[in-house]
């Protein structure tokens, strides 16, 4: 029993890894937290960092939920091995939990969606294929990487249980539930969609650290622009001191 709950904590501490903050961190000197739609995730890494970083960082994020899977061979005992799946499933949880709510980076990362991608892989190998074809399709004709992602995960419980013909029924509450996960990670992006108001992502396009999500007010680009901030205060200043001497001078005449 001690092996098992050392396999989740270990789990989590893999999950809480963000690849996002720490490439950005290491080799960009920016944190992509702080820019953007302020997620640590594949879509605003690319839309902050560019298309590469984005790459390394949605299989960084994938791995991580496929490796923390595929290790419970190293916390099953002879007496637990009839565990296994249930064991899989907990440890899936804990990895995912680790990436949206990270021990590393104060608890602040993404909506896990690069994580379950590892996660699917390892535990529904037959379904991914069809998951992944899914987003990519929805993606390529809408540029919605919410949608995509969205409509991924709605359509894979369906998939898993009824064409795909899975028996276990843990496997088959879990499928749900990392449905129903991401949709409630997206619920904001969900709201943008209907509104008309959520970002395309263009992969032809050059970071923009300064980009803003819709319904957002000035201060992600006050935060990305603080040069601008230090020359308008500086302004502002001048301003007032030159005013105040042309007073002083009509007082003196």
């Amino acid at each position: 029993m001690y092996l098992l709950i050392a396999g989740v904590i270990v789990a989590y501490l893999i999950g809480s890894f963000s690849s996002a903050v720490w490439i950005g961190r290491i080799f960009f000197h920016k944190d992509v937290r702080q820019y953007g739609s302020h997620n640590a995730g594949t879509t605003n890494t690319i839309r902050v960092l560019g298309l590469k970083p984005g790459i390394a960082v949605l299989l960084l994020d994938a791995f991580k939920g496929w490796a923390a899977v595929k290790m419970d061979f190293l916390f099953l005992s002879p007496g637990t091995e009839a565990l296994r799946v249930g064991f899989d499933v907990v440890l899936a949880v804990a990895v995912v939990l680790g990436h949206v709510f990270p021990l590393y980076t104060g608890f602040k990362g993404g909506k896990g969606v690069a994580t379950l991608m590892g996660v699917v892989l390892a535990l529904y190998p037959e379904a991914y294929l069809s998951a992944v074809l899914i987003f990519a399709l929805v993606f390529l004709s809408s540029r919605y990487v919410s949608l995509a992602s969205i409509t991924a995960a709605v359509c894979f419980p369906f998939l898993e249980i009824f064409v795909f013909g899975q028996e276990d029924p843990v496997l088959q509450v879990f499928s749900i539930f990392m449905g129903l996960f991401i949709v409630i990670t997206h619920r904001k992006n969900i709201a943008r969609l209907l509104q008309g108001k959520e970002s395309r992502l263009s992969l032809g396009k050059r970071p923009d650290p300064g980009q803003k999500e819709p319904g957002q007010g000035n201060e992600g680009a006050k935060a990305c622009c603080p040069c601008e901030d230090a020359a308008g205060t500086g302004q502002a200043e001048a301003a007032r001191r030159g005013n105040g001497k042309e007073e002083e001078t009509g007082k003196r005449s």
